[in-house]
């Protein structure tokens, strides 16, 4: 073989714009695209993966360095995925080394074998006799769970255990243990110790039991819609399809119904949701429904876990992944339908790192394997409508909801010159009295997480401001005393006794958060049980399956939360649904917060009168005839669409406008300054060529250097460029034009930057 055709070009994590040249040494001849290697680089030694033979070098071959190991002798990835791949990089101007990485399980990332690993169980000895006493709650729960219980309650709550374990032997992964509790591996190592548990390896995948079928009837819209898809299945051709439900109108009937004609014609199917939590119910629910293993695939995972997944769907021996974003990027073996919920959330857009959309990556991936995706919402995005109007979607609909539910009754309650308690007006607490001594739940939502937003000296008015963010602290009441936080860089500090200004002792706590709220309805519902779902009560694995679970089954009374509340879930005694402090969207200096606002409430206010019961909601509001939150209420979320796409359209912003965000950060200012305006100077130098036309150069923006909205987080300095064009190829060709220029400047070592295709947020 000539030394030409030696050259192999690998993809490494870091700031290459290309793959880098390689030698393939003698003695390594089979190396082929989608393969792992291991090369040297600099004074180390790293990871990359291969995307092609070639020809010749740009660099003189005695300057190439060889090849060390080649990782894998089956490719990992096909050369359809190295496409979508190298796509992805040149789209979101990403470096393809960082593509691939954030494509890959992080042990294949390290160099482990691309084999699955056998995953470690847990099993109780046949003949030990376990004492437990009465007061280690946690331990007999354990014990619970390794006998093979389904129930996660246990009936030994209060007394002692003396267990005798007999020859059925139960097979229990990490996982289950870990949902009961974070120390559960020194509990069975002491175990192991005395002989009561042993733990082995078995295959990575392990064979279910899977629940009672549970599949209820489509009506004739549902039916409809899944025979509109089911050609484009059958046929495996490349189609996008929106499909606007109204909530609770059964758009996961129709998904599984969709996915049960992908298995039957022995395909494949990919299915992304926007949230960890939602995960667990959907899995039990596609298992009951499809009566085949679901795979998962989501950061709450451990690598090993995440690994055998990623295998299973690659070899094909699990039919249907459900996943968060980053399930995107899994190999499938023989995909045939991809489907996306909640199309318009926000959480599918990746904000740092490779920021990504996960939306927009499923389109081309499915185009590219030429296979059919449905984007599912009941308030979809503006792109997408806009895609629907275009032709470029096909819109599905979904009028009714599903049975005999009905839409609850919308109501906006004037709160001004109202006596407000703890957030809280007169009606809406009367109207929660009503609800709950008729036996149902209720519902109230505040998208603001801890205690109190805001420490303020009574005196003088001082605050209390994170030291290193343009930030207020927001206060918590800890177990062992309150504590104030920040929620941009996580820094904490504790509560102060006197004002660091004027020395007053008396500090007040203004504004409310769900930890407040929760007290309060504690105080005024001392009969009722209170469930609080957001980001501090969740923190522990499995915490949101559980608490999710309580709010289904009836047993807790109010649920009060933050977005985590809006996004898919199912609870059928939820009868009234309360919206506190929502008029904070009505003005913001993000073009999409009313976009964001209306899709919030149209989805919180989903969360009433899913079962046969009517369903009430009431929206607190200072500015109750604001046009957007009147034309809500009264038309629905599809004319308020139809309202912002016409002033989208006005302004030329996105969707008829394609927007790309260069970030920059340091904690020099001027140094930021320096680096985005040098930037803005490269841009303008790339159009001057085409300056001839006036239709070009107008049709072009940079908007900027401006501060972002918090100019300090984390103690750095950050700046932010706008382009902005209706033409997607003009602001991509201008990009690519200096983006070489970016990556050799000397600024690049002082400052952090990124490059932000079709942001989401301003941040």
């Amino acid at each position: 073989m000539s030394a030409s055709h030696r050259i192999v070009q690998v993809a490494l994590p870091g700031p290459f714009l290309s793959p880098l040249n390689y030698i393939l040494p003698a003695g390594i001849e089979n190396v082929c695209a989608g393969s792992r290697v291991k090369v040297p680089f600099r004074n180390q030694t790293k990871i990359g993966l291969v995307m092609r033979r070639c020809e010749n070098s740009e660099y003189a071959l005695e300057k190439l360095r060889d090849i060390q190991a080649v990782m894998d002798e089956v490719p990992i990835f096909d050369a359809g995925h190295l496409a979508f791949l190298e796509w992805a990089s040149q789209y979101y101007h990403e470096p393809i080394g960082e593509v691939v990485m954030a494509a890959l399980p992080k042990r294949l990332r390290e160099g482990k074998t691309a084999t699955k690993q056998g995953q470690e169980v847990w099993a109780l000895v046949e003949g030990a006799r376990i004492e437990i006493s009465a007061r280690a709650e946690i331990q007999k729960k354990l014990l619970w769970t390794l006998s093979g219980a389904t129930d996660s309650s246990h009936p030994w709550q209060g007394e002692a255990v003396s267990y005798s374990v007999s020859s059925d032997e139960v097979l229990v992964r990490n996982e289950q243990l870990r949902a009961v509790s974070s120390a559960w591996r020194k509990t069975l190592s002491k175990w192991q110790e005395l002989g009561w548990v042993n733990q082995s390896q078995t295959h990575c995948w392990q064979a279910i039991q899977l629940p009672p079928r549970l599949k209820h009837p489509l009506n004739f819209e549902q039916n409809s819609v899944v025979e509109e898809v089911s050609d484009w299945i059958v046929n495996q051709r490349f189609g996008s399809f929106l499909l606007q439900g109204v909530t609770g109108s059964g758009k996961t009937e129709v998904y599984l119904a969709m996915i049960e004609r992908a298995i039957s014609q022995g395909k494949q199917a990919l299915v992304l949701v926007p949230e960890i939590g939602l995960t667990p119910q959907m899995v039990e629910r596609f298992q009951a429904y499809l009566q085949v293993p679901v795979a998962t695939l989501h950061s709450g995972m451990s690598d090993s876990e995440r690994h055998c997944a990623w295998q299973v769907i690659k070899d094909h021996e699990v039919s249907v992944l459900l996943g968060t974003r980053s399930a995107i990027f899994a190999p499938f073996k023989s995909l045939g339908l991809c489907i996306l919920d909640e199309e318009h959330d926000l959480s599918y857009k990746q904000q740092d790192g490779f920021r990504y959309s996960a939306r927009d990556l499923l389109i081309r991936r499915a185009a590219m394997q030429n296979v059919p995706v449905v984007l599912g919402s009941a308030t979809p995005s503006l792109e997408s409508l806009h895609n629907v109007n275009q032709g470029r979607f096909t819109g599905l609909y979904l009028h009714k909801r599903a049975g005999e539910a009905q839409l609850p009754k919308v109501k906006v309650l004037d709160i001004r010159g109202e006596s407000i308690q703890e957030g809280v007006s007169a009606p809406l607490k009367s109207a929660m009295e009503e609800h709950l001594n008729t036996g149902n739940q209720v519902l109230l939502f505040l998208n603001r997480r801890g205690f109190a937003p805001v420490l303020m000296c009574h005196e003088c008015g001082w605050q209390m401001s994170c030291p290193s963010c343009d930030a207020n602290m927001t206060y918590h009441q800890g177990v062992y005393g309150g504590y104030l936080q920040c929620h941009h860089c996580d820094y904490q500090a504790p509560e102060p006794t006197h004002c660091p200004k004027c020395n007053s002792s008396e500090l007040v706590k203004i504004g409310q958060g769900t930890e407040r709220l929760e007290e309060a309805m504690k105080l005024w519902f001392p009969d009722k049980s209170v469930l609080r779902i957001d980001r501090d009560s969740t923190r522990l694995k499995g915490s949101m399956e559980k608490m999710t679970n309580l709010a289904k089954s009836g047993q807790a009374d109010i649920l009060l939360g933050t977005q985590m509340l809006a996004k898919g879930h199912d609870f059928p005694h939820v009868t009234l649904v309360g919206l506190l402090e929502i008029d904070q969207g009505l003005f913001s200096c993000d073009f999409r917060a009313t976009e964001r606002l209306a899709q919030l409430i149209t989805q919180v206010s989903g969360r009433a009168g899913r079962s046969e019961k009517n369903g009430e909601v009431l929206i607190q509001s200072r500015h109750p005839q604001n046009p957007i939150l009147t034309q809500l209420i009264t038309e629905g979320y599809a004319q308020v669409a139809k309202t912002l796409l016409q002033e989208r359209q006005l302004a030329q912003l996105p969707p008829f406008a394609y927007q790309i965000l260069i970030r920059a950060e340091a904690n020099d200012e001027s140094l930021v300054r320096e680096f985005l305006w040098a930037i803005k100077a490269g841009l303008e130098l790339a159009l001057q060529p085409k300056s001839q036309s006036e239709k070009t150069a107008s049709s072009f923006h940079v908007w900027g250097p401006i501060a972002a909205p918090m100019l300090r987080r984390q103690g750095r300095f950050r700046y932010q460029l706008m382009l902005n064009s209706p033409s997607r190829k003009l602001l991509h060709q201008l990009l690519g034009a200096i983006e070489p220029a970016i990556y050799k400047s000397p600024l690049t070592r002082k400052v952090r930057w990124s490059i932000d295709v079709d942001p989401q947020e301003m941040l």
